[in-house]
């Protein structure tokens, strides 16, 4: 999906994760396990998540912005979920 076709407040997480911050939530920039197993395979730590905070929400909501690679301003590949990892949407830029 395109990055434009995302709600606002996961336009502008993208906007900090390419800035490098600084973040609203203390588990952001950190790994994201892929447990779920929704997204590619990688070794531990290729996956970075993010918290979209949810309006209204008390407390980080079900939105995140997972990305991967070895820089974590510039990554390889993001993607976008509204249902806390049940489905991923990989963000275009």
């Amino acid at each position: 999906m395109a990055l434009a076709e995302l709600p606002r407040e996961a336009q502008q997480t993208q906007r900090l994760v390419r800035a490098g911050g600084p973040f609203p939530y203390a588990k952001d920039g950190t790994t994201f396990g892929n447990r779920e197993r929704q997204l590619p395979r990688r070794a531990r730590g290729f996956y970075r998540e993010y918290t979209v905070p949810t309006p209204g929400a008390n407390n980080r909501g079900a939105r995140r912005i997972v990305c991967g690679g070895v820089s974590a301003r510039q990554p390889e590949v993001c993607y976008y979920t509204d249902d806390h990892y049940a489905s991923f949407r990989q963000i275009v830029q």
